[in-house]
């Protein structure tokens, strides 16, 4: 529990972050509706893959 408070939370909020700003500045044409899904679906995928990607126990190296 405490790797996803370390790692994936972090980076699931500057995923959104960054792509909320990208979205925002390059795509005004796309509904805010859909950036929004497009955002949220966009952490969702970045959470996943960090938590599989860093180590569980890093007390072992």
């Amino acid at each position: 529990m405490l790797r996803a408070f370390k790692f994936v939370i972090p980076i699931m909020l500057l995923v959104g972050g960054f792509g909320w700003m990208k979205l925002t500045k390059d795509f005004q044409e796309v509904p805010e509706l859909s950036r929004l899904f497009i955002i949220i679906g966009a952490m969702i995928v970045s959470g996943i893959i960090s938590y599989f990607l860093f180590p569980k126990n890093e007390d072992e190296r």
